[in-house]
């Protein structure tokens, strides 16, 4: 369980890095469309790829440390037992929700880089690129429902029961 935490952790870095990478990109493309008329035909889609990675690569840590929003105002009048119950349920649903999407994902960037499926832009990039992230994102969110399970379960004092954030 280290081990993925640490990968998750890894994910959430380098997430938080691309989403910088698209602010950067998007940041010169804006000075270059209006300050030198001279547009890029990479920025957009680049950093659309950039977003898309860095949001599904960090659902898994935003799971992890709390970080998804919630409405808790119905959870915090729960005892304890009841709230490792709503916890349980809430993750065996992300847990099958991100396991079909993940089992979906893949299918389509199976299809898509079969069949050399392209954006249809200027920069034409292989569309499997950004699919590749759905199955990958959903994974890892699957596994950390499972963990969250497992805490919910156990009472782990690091999971919500608990009110703990990592």
């Amino acid at each position: 369980m280290k081990a993925f935490q640490t990968l998750v952790l890894a994910f959430a870095w380098f997430s938080a890095a691309l989403f910088v990478v698209a602010g950067a990109m998007l940041t010169y493309e804006v000075v270059a469309r209006h300050f030198f008329v001279s547009p890029t035909i990479w920025a957009a889609e680049l950093s659309q790829m950039a977003l898309i990675w860095g949001s599904l690569l960090a659902m898994a840590w935003l799971l992890q440390a709390r970080r998804h929003i919630a409405v808790d105002a119905l959870v915090e009048l729960l005892s304890d037992g009841q709230r490792r119950i709503t916890e349980t349920l809430a993750m065996i649903v992300v847990a099958v929700f991100s396991a079909v999407v993940a089992w979906k994902g893949w299918s389509i960037f199976l299809e898509s880089f079969e069949r050399g499926r392209t954006t249809g832009s200027m920069l034409d990039l292989p569309t499997w690129v950004s699919e590749l992230a759905v199955p990958i994102g959903f994974a890892l969110l699957f596994v950390q429902a499972l963990i969250e399970i497992f805490r919910a379960l156990t009472g782990d004092p690091r999971g919500p029961a608990h009110g703990a954030h990592e």
